[in-house]
């Protein structure tokens, strides 16, 4: 068996289909590699992957919009066809098994779809080197 992870930015909304009396949620996503070419200037490659996620647990589809960042992970399938110049196109399908919301892009500077958690350390969780009163060669281990 062959898995493929995705992390990626979604192209456009899901949509959900039904299929022969089973759900289907359908989406893109694009995977942006930056890498530099031979001369040295920096490029960028996106990959496309069309995803098909068959459940029966659709509540997910309306959080999974344009921009939003996901992780999915499914079996591929690869599939080659004829452009409309003649030339061989090739595309990646992906049938999920599972999928994450990791966020999304922010819009004026705020998280639309997720609330913002920040985490601030106290000074207080972490004594300071002179408040330490027990041998440093004890450990618990």
């Amino acid at each position: 068996m062959i898995k493929l992870q995705v992390i990626g930015n979604l192209g456009k909304d899901a949509v959900v289909n039904n299929v022969n009396g089973k759900s289907v949620i359908n989406f893109n996503v694009a995977h942006t590699e930056r890498y530099r070419d031979a001369q040295g200037n920096q490029k960028d490659r996106t990959t496309w992957v069309d995803c098909a996620y068959w459940t029966d647990r659709t509540a997910v589809a309306p959080y999974l919009k344009k921009g939003t960042q996901v992780y999915v992970e499914g079996i591929p399938d690869v599939r080659s066809y004829t452009k409309q110049d003649g030339t061989q196109g090739a595309s990646l399908t992906l049938r999920i098994n599972s999928v994450q919301l990791l966020g999304s892009r922010p819009t004026d500077g705020n998280n639309t779809n997720y609330p913002a958690q920040s985490y601030t350390p106290s000074s207080a969780a972490s004594p300071a080197p002179a408040d330490i009163t027990e041998p440093l060669d004890d450990l618990p281990f």
